[in-house]
């Protein structure tokens, strides 16, 4: 069973995209813009979530409904799917979308780690941390 988890954790890890700082840099200029889409699409889905938990409630008794401003969220949710969708592709992990929190994967001094960038820090990552100890563990780089 240990050799099982392992060998599943080795095999994760080969088909995980592994970004130099520099590389991850230059993702970040254009990873920057589609962060800054999801965080507005978010807050702008945030408007009509109790309208939507109403209606899911209603619509589960009554068997169908509908909600004011129900196309304007189902776009928001499919805007946030579609972004969230091209920089998981991009091999980027997206830990918050209200923090535009990312975490490029890294090889450094042979071990994996995470690049840790979110709004408000600089135009270049600066901070990294261990896998296991997230963003409480960042590190300068």
């Amino acid at each position: 069973m240990k050799f099982t988890s392992h060998f599943s954790l080795l095999i994760s890890h080969l088909d995980m995209k592994l970004f130099t700082v520099s590389e991850a840099n230059e993702m970040l200029t254009f990873v920057r813009p589609k962060l800054e889409k999801i965080k507005r699409e978010y807050e702008k889905m945030s408007l009509y979530r109790e309208s939507a938990k109403s209606a899911a409630i209603a619509g589960n008794e009554s068997g169908g409904g509908g909600m004011i401003g129900g196309s304007e969220y189902v776009k928001s949710l499919y805007e946030i799917g579609k972004h969230t969708t091209e920089i998981h592709a991009l091999g980027i992990q997206l830990k918050d979308y209200t923090r535009g929190l990312i975490d490029f994967p890294c090889l450094r001094e042979g071990r994996i780690v995470l690049l840790c960038w979110q709004f408000g820090d600089g135009e270049h990552l600066e901070w990294w941390h261990e896998t296991n100890t997230g963003f409480a563990g960042r590190q300068p780089l």
